[in-house]
């Protein structure tokens, strides 16, 4: 019989050079789900929230009967108070976004340097030039729906999260990157609550800044990797 040639092709799932299609995703596939319900309740409690604190001056029930609270432990600890205000302002904010970022370039993880460069800008410009003015709850004046410090560094932490659930070689060990995502979380949650201590902030524009900031990357993150498995 004569002899047949057969040339294989590539598949889509392992593209030529070896590296897997789901090699650029920045979330595996059984996250994509939760990730998307996760984003579902980060919108939810935002526009609630918007809703039920609209032009309002005062604290809500449960920030009256939270924040004394917080006040009264945290309020002795100046130090934590002034480092936290001082750790969710624009500058270090944007030092650790930049780090994050070549981070993700030095590793030529493009999608991860992308979410680290626009999420968290992205999520401050929503809540300063967006939420602020349109809800217009304040203290003493000034503009405090969401928190510009939980949103920016809930977003910073959330960013972390994502870059360390499925990060390129796995060099780092499951129990590590879990440990890194959450202290990142901690410090966001640190800085969060200090600033209800400070009197800058209710509880609810910090849970309201958490959950843009959150919100915010969830999104970018589900998008870049819609967008990759359309390429």
């Amino acid at each position: 019989s004569a002899e047949r040639t057969v040339v294989s092709h590539p598949s889509p799932a392992h593209p030529p050079g070896g590296r897997s299609y789901h090699g650029r995703m920045l979330l595996p596939r059984p996250l994509r789900l939760p990730a998307a319900v996760l984003l579902a309740v980060c919108v939810a409690v935002t526009v609630l929230f918007a809703i039920l604190f609209a032009g309002h001056t005062q604290p809500s029930r449960l920030d009256a009967a939270v924040d004394p609270a917080l006040q009264d432990s945290l309020g002795r600890v100046i130090v934590l108070l002034n480092v936290s205000d001082v750790a969710g302002t624009l500058i270090p904010v944007s030092l650790m976004t930049l780090a994050l970022t070549v981070a993700c370039l030095a590793t030529r993880r493009w999608s991860g340097a992308v979410l680290a460069l626009v999420a968290t800008p992205a999520a401050s410009v929503l809540t300063e030039l967006v939420l602020k003015p349109l809800v217009d709850r304040t203290i003493r004046g000034d503009l405090t729906f969401p928190s510009g410090h939980a949103t920016g560094m809930f977003a910073l932490a959330a960013t972390c999260a994502v870059l360390l659930v499925d990060p390129p070689g796995h060099r780092v060990s499951a129990a590590v990157r879990l440990l890194l995502a959450s202290l990142a979380l901690l410090l966001a949650t640190t800085v969060s609550l200090a600033m209800v201590a400070r009197l800058s902030h209710y509880l609810t524009d910090a849970v309201a800044g958490a959950a843009v900031g959150t919100g915010v990357v969830l999104a970018c993150a589900l998008t870049l990797d819609w967008g990759a498995r359309r390429r």
